[in-house]
């Protein structure tokens, strides 16, 4: 099963858990198990039309853009990692 890697200011639903390893063939069925889990978690990450507030990594490889539907494979590591915005 992948791994995600969730930093401490997304950890509020997952009441401090940091590592969790999900059942999902794409980045999109993993936040999907992550939000059946911890219900909350995927509003932090996405908003209802899949555009994302945070950098997603797989392997420490930046995914471009919003593709949530990029497969992954039974080891890899999704890190997310808080997008910050310049003002």
């Amino acid at each position: 099963m992948p791994t995600v890697i969730i930093p401490p200011p997304y950890q509020g639903p997952t009441r401090g858990v940091g590592r969790v390893d999900v059942a999902g063939a794409t980045l999109r069925e993993c936040l999907d198990a992550l939000e059946g889990s911890y219900p909350g978690f995927r509003a932090q990450v996405v908003d209802p039309q899949g555009r994302r507030f945070v950098k997603l990594f797989v392997n420490r490889e930046l995914v471009p853009g919003g593709d949530l539907g990029r497969r992954l494979a039974e080891r890899d590591e999704l890190e997310i990692v808080a997008a910050i915005a310049g003002g």
